[in-house]
């Protein structure tokens, strides 16, 4: 009568998704005015329920696209290092509201831009303590991007963090530059947070950032493709990163790692957006998240501790700090759906994820035990034609069959 019961209550196995809403998402957003291609992978309480590789993976047009296609995906690094962190928090190498300084300490003693000119700036104490939570919800005060912080922005830039060699050398120059803003007032994305966390990661962790990666996350986890650079034997599997010239025609991207495929994306391990990863990789990183912290019987962090990591951080601070966009926070390391029935994208309260400038996106949904994963390669232009929008069609495409 107990197997019964259970068996009465167990929920159903996922059956595969109708492919045809997914598929016509990507090859409408795949041609000559789009991506070169694009792989997506979908699971649902812990089965893939659909697959789908359209395109090539060169500019010529000569290589299709394999699933085991190799990515730079930029922004999606975030995420692995909060985990990082996460790790050393619980093992209480790490505290979550503890000073910055604590572990960088030419955090100390930090100031702000209050007025003045680049030239002769107006600089005050800062009131409020910097914290390792601030840099996990982006909320340090860094002055990253707005007219309104003009000034303080120059100064950063002046301080050329991303000239440095090694993320020691890119905290310290961070460090010498005073903030926008106070800590825990304001939402500024930026990977200076990140980068700065990458760190105190390998402060906390007596390893170099790379090595703690490889060795506590990738390893366990069975990511053999991720890493800040890729093998000579395993370069031909990297899909070719484009963008838009001026005329509007897709080009290969002006960077170091599209001109050579596979060499880091910085000198330093940027813990913000330096990781490559194939999409089978980082669906073990994401459903690790999903499944609470563990994957196959590898157990990264506690239950708890993700919960913590999915929820809104924002509305804690007092005062509470503005969202980024209507009906979502953000939680310690991505976005989190706060309230579908405003929020843009489609998905459940507390749905988790982030995305990659290169066109790469993850979203977490564990209410509908769902994780959803798209791959492409193009960086957007500003000021040229920009192609299709890619996920938030495909999300909707997911979410309308999962719900037949």
């Amino acid at each position: 009568m107990l197997s019964l019961a259970a068996c009465a209550t167990a929920a159903p196995t996922p059956k595969a998704l109708p492919h045809a809403p997914m598929d016509a998402v990507l090859a409408d957003a795949v041609g000559p005015e789009g991506y070169l291609g694009a792989v997506a992978v979908v699971a649902e309480r812990g089965t893939v329920v659909y697959r789908g590789v359209f395109g090539h993976a060169d500019l010529q047009g000569r290589q299709p696209l394999r699933e085991d296609a190799i990515f730079r995906i930029y922004s999606m690094s975030k995420p692995v290092t909060s985990v990082a962190a996460l790790m050393l928090v619980e093992k209480g190498r790490l505290q979550l509201d503890a000073p910055v300084a604590n572990y960088l300490p030419a955090f100390a003693g930090l100031q702000r831009v209050a007025g003045g000119s680049v030239e002769a700036p107006e600089l005050v104490p800062v009131q409020r303590v910097l914290t390792v939570r601030h840099l996990l919800t982006h909320t340090a005060g860094f002055a990253t991007g707005g007219d309104d912080i003009r000034v303080a922005s120059a100064l950063l830039q002046a301080e050329a963090p991303e000239d440095a060699t090694d993320l020691a050398g890119y905290a310290q120059r961070v460090a010498r530059a005073p903030l926008a803003t106070e800590p825990g007032t304001r939402f500024r994305y930026d990977g200076v947070n990140t980068e700065v966390l990458a760190r105190v990661v390998e402060v906390a962790s007596g390893q170099p950032f790379d090595v703690f990666l490889r060795t506590r996350i990738f390893r366990p986890l069975g990511m053999h493709d991720t890493g800040f650079d890729v093998p000579l034997a395993q370069r031909g599997r990297i899909m070719a990163l484009t963008t838009r010239d001026a005329e509007g025609r897709r080009v290969l991207a002006d960077t170091p790692s599209a001109r050579e495929a596979g060499v880091r994306l910085r000198a330093y391990t940027s813990g913000a957006g330096g990781l490559y990863s194939t999409v089978a990789d980082y669906l073990r990183f994401a459903r690790m998240l999903a499944e609470g912290g563990k994957r196959e019987g590898v157990r990264l962090l506690r239950e708890d501790t993700v919960a913590m990591m999915m929820s809104d951080q924002l509305g804690r601070f007092d005062p509470p700090v503005p969202a980024p966009e209507p009906g979502e926070g953000f939680g310690l390391g991505g976005y989190v759906v706060t309230d579908p029935a405003v929020a843009t994208r489609p998905g459940s309260r507390g749905q988790f994820g982030w995305s990659g400038a290169a066109s790469t996106y993850f979203t977490i949904d564990r209410e509908r035990g769902l994780v959803i994963l798209l791959m492409s390669q193009h960086l957007p232009t500003e000021g040229a034609p920009a192609p299709p929008k890619l996920a938030a069609p495909f999300y909707r495409a997911v979410y309308s069959a999962v719900t037949r």
